[in-house]
């Protein structure tokens, strides 16, 4: 039985889609969306997206840097010598790992350059621990959409989307009874999809049930899984 806390390697050909069609609008998610689209109105050319894992932070922001042009970073690989040309916007995900150095001299090169910044991280900027000051009270004006627990139709939607980027046809009745049964949390079934692709992949069979019951713990039975049981979705997750 694979060990669904593990990151397992992606099949070949695997293509995680970051298009702004494939985000499916939820009352979880709307307000994110919208100012999403309206990056000229963002206050001081600054928006951050904050919320849980796997509730598409990562998406958004690679739908954004795709769509507009704009340059993707993540924050544990930010240094202060990245550049901002003028207008030319930025993406960065997991921001709140950035170190504060590099992260205050990108606000401030972004807002002279008039360049939008895009982030996204766990927790509203507002609550990093932050020692900066000036980097503290440059996030604490930084406009922060909060992005909620999905609905029962955004799991099923999101379930879809990470079978149909892992090329898995699942039928519709099983697709259901995973539903009823997988955590209410968008991280988890990124993982359990991940988990159910590799031993697909490896026993050169369609996802059944029975290949769910014997690849997922948990899924022996009939009763719903705990929070907790499956890890990482590894790269492609929704973030």
């Amino acid at each position: 039985m694979p060990d669904a806390s593990r990151q397992i390697p992606l099949p070949l050909g695997y293509a995680p889609s970051s298009a702004r069609a494939d985000l499916v609008e939820d009352a979880s998610n709307a307000e994110a969306l919208a100012w999403l689209d309206r990056p000229r109105d963002w206050p001081l050319g600054r928006l951050a997206l904050f919320g849980p894992s796997g509730v598409g932070k990562s998406h958004m922001l690679r739908a954004a840097a795709a769509g507009q042009g704009w340059r993707l970073l993540h924050g544990a690989e930010l240094t202060e010598a990245v550049a901002v040309g003028p207008g030319a916007g930025l993406a960065l995900d997991e921001a709140e790992a950035a170190p504060e150095a590099a992260l205050f001299h990108l606000i401030n090169r972004s807002a002279e350059a008039a360049a939008p910044l895009l982030l996204a991280s766990r927790d509203a900027p507002s609550r990093w621990p932050v020692a900066l000051p000036d980097l503290a009270s440059r996030l604490r004006a930084t406009l922060a959409v909060g992005i909620g627990v999905p609905t029962d139709a955004l799991l099923a939607a999101l379930l879809a989307k990470h079978l149909a980027d892992r090329q898995l046809r699942v039928a519709p009745d099983v697709q259901a009874w995973l539903l009823a049964r997988l955590p209410r949390d968008a991280a988890e079934i990124a993982g359990a999809v991940a988990a159910l692709d590799a031993a697909a992949l490896a026993a050169g069979a369609p996802v059944t049930r029975a290949l769910a019951r014997a690849t997922l713990p948990g899924l022996a039975g009939d009763n719903p899984v705990a929070p907790g049981s499956y890890g990482s979705p590894g790269p492609g997750g929704l973030g």
